[in-house]
């Protein structure tokens, strides 16, 4: 019984499987990658890819990451308050389809 064990401590997930938290603790132990808690899932796989030497293949999407997006959606917001503060209702209306639309395109990029 003991022979038919399988090696699961030398046998790694592959990077896409690994949380956030494995991520960070394999990058923490190669020096070369430096910021590593301020990296999410996206950054740590592409780092790690790249001390490793690997090609990543996969292709880029074309859509906005979820932090433009986000950044987007903040400027938006302080001109849709502006549009409040003035009156100009039509234009905040406007403004807030937008942002609607813009954090729906967030939920479906996470």
């Amino acid at each position: 019984m003991a022979e038919k064990k399988k090696k699961k401590d030398t046998k790694e997930k592959p990077l896409d499987k690994m949380t956030a938290k494995e991520l960070r603790d394999l990058a923490l132990t190669t020096e070369v990658i430096t910021g590593v808690h301020a990296m999410n899932k996206a950054e740590l796989i592409s780092a790690i890819k790249h001390v490793r030497g690997i090609v990543d293949d996969s292709p880029k999407k074309a859509d906005s990451t979820v932090r433009e997006i986000k950044q987007i959606i903040r400027g938006l917001k302080a001109k849709r308050l502006l549009a409040v503060e003035a009156d100009e209702k039509d234009k905040a209306t406007t403004l807030r389809r937008r942002i609607s639309r813009l954090k729906k395109r967030t939920r479906r990029a996470a």
